[in-house]
């Protein structure tokens, strides 16, 4: 397994059949267009998981900085293909991401996670994640989330 950094709206659309295990309602050409919006500000970019030329997974990078933390890494939907899951690819591509963490100099890590999504609270409560709080939402328009 490699880890490749991905940050061309390319490279993130030629692994969308991942995305789409984390997001199956979610369009390509919705996709496309938030990524237009979001790779402009040089601070999202994707890290992913191959072996040959097939992503195993993968996860999207925020590095921002905020008035509480500083400097900070938020991982944005890590998703593994379904049938590696459970093989060691998300710890390879988490330890990837926790050295990248290092090296940016970031005070923490940081992700959202569904509140349904028991297997992830599983699998970021053994990496060391916990609550800090609550992500308050206040849905606008229901038609635009995925």
């Amino acid at each position: 397994m490699i880890i490749r950094e991905l940050r061309s709206k390319e490279a993130m659309l030629a692994q969308f059949v991942v995305v789409r295990e984390l997001y199956p309602t979610l369009s390509k050409d919705t996709y496309a267009q938030l990524l237009d919006e979001m790779l402009p500000n040089n601070r999202y970019f994707q890290l992913a998981v191959f072996e040959g030329e097939e992503c195993l997974g993968l996860a999207g990078i925020w590095i921002g900085t905020k008035l509480w933390c500083g400097k900070y890494l938020e991982i944005d939907n890590l998703v593994v293909a379904e049938q590696y899951r459970s093989a060691g690819v998300g710890d390879f591509l988490f330890e990837h991401i926790r050295t990248l963490a290092l090296d940016e100099n970031c005070s923490m890590m940081a992700l959202d996670s569904y509140t349904t999504n028991f297997s992830a609270h599983k699998f970021f409560y053994r990496k060391g994640f916990g609550p800090k709080g609550f992500h308050f939402i206040h849905v606008l328009n229901e038609d635009l989330l995925h």
